[in-house]
């Protein structure tokens, strides 16, 4: 590979660490420089709204970084796969998904407490409707509210009292070496991790074949089956930020287990379904769970959710 290379990051501590994460593997496999240079997101600019009300768009962590690609003032990117909106912009693609993290989501409470423990009306944050709604499926009596800024901001803010607990992927906290601030880790069933979540995505210029086939020491099989189920799966029922649906896939001896849910805005409605099959028909699982959601009822849910999104700000 051509060096040095330019590696486009978000510059929060943990995007940093994914974005060093990245870099020791290419400048051990490839004996290239890789300069990591830091660029600001409109999800980084915007931290006193909740992410759903911004538009809606995932893209709101990676336009800016996406744009540096193309205009070719950087020659990869790194995200949070979960970050990444199911369409990638023209010219644009994956160029490796490494081996992921742990998928799951953990409650941080300020004083050891599990969900069950906590005392009703506490207030716990968060900064995704997802895990809002499933957590008010899971205790109706809790006050859930909106948490923003970066894993260390949201920490900060539950340390000084603003919350009684928050929740967090699990994926993070590992990766930061806070893991041991984890009260309760939820299992995969009581809350649908995002799509994607706890892998990391590298997203480079579809033509730039020298750097595509230099980027084979980071990808992970089973993990891309994995994520190309969940993505698929999200593709196929337009999910954004204000669509609270979620997918976890996982492989075994070369099968594919996918389990995806569809929940409404008012928490009272939840969708869920599983679908399997050869890991080499990853997206094909991903598109028949999700027809298969719309014909038990998610179209519903999402008509309404659509419904909801077009009446204007204060009307009935």
């Amino acid at each position: 590979m051509r060096s040095p290379l330019i590696l486009g990051s978000r510059g929060s501590p943990l995007a940093l660490w994914q974005a060093n994460f990245v870099k020791s593997i290419l400048e051990r496999a490839g004996s290239v420089e890789v300069r990591i240079e830091i660029i600001r997101t409109t999800g980084d600019r915007i931290t006193d709204v909740p992410l759903a009300q911004v538009g809606g768009s995932k893209a709101l962590f990676t336009k800016e970084i996406e744009e540096a690609l193309l205009e070719r003032r950087i020659d990869l990117a790194v995200h949070s796969l979960k970050d990444l909106p199911a369409e990638l912009p023209a010219g644009l693609t994956l160029g490796a998904i490494p081996a992921r993290e742990d998928a799951r989501d953990a409650l941080i409470s300020r004083h050891g407490q599990k969900l069950s423990d906590l005392p009703a009306g506490a207030r716990v944050g968060t900064s995704s409707l997802r895990r809002g709604l499933q957590l008010r499926r899971l205790r109706p009596d809790l006050s859930v509210e909106p948490l923003r800024g970066n894993l260390d901001t949201r920490l900060r803010k539950l340390d000084a009292g603003q919350y009684d607990a928050i929740v967090a992927a699990l994926a993070g906290l590992k990766r930061m070496g806070w893991a041991d601030r984890a009260t309760q880790v939820f299992s995969v069933e009581e809350m649908v991790p995002a799509i994607g979540q706890g892998a990391l995505a590298i997203e480079a210029r579809a033509d730039d074949k020298e750097l595509l086939a230099g980027l084979n020491s980071l990808r992970d099989a089973d993990t891309e089956s994995a994520t190309e189920a969940e993505r698929a799966f999200l593709r196929r029922l337009g999910g954004g930020c204000q669509v609270p649906l979620a997918a976890h896939a996982r492989v075994k001896q070369e099968r594919l287990e996918l389990a995806g849910v569809v929940i409404s805005l008012d928490a009272a409605r939840a969708v869920r379904g599983v679908d399997s099959g050869p890991q080499a028909d990853a997206e094909a699982i991903g598109q028949r769970l999700a027809e298969k959601l719309l014909q038990d009822g998610a179209r519903d849910i999402l008509a309404a959710i659509e419904q909801a999104a077009l009446r204007p700000p204060g009307s009935a």
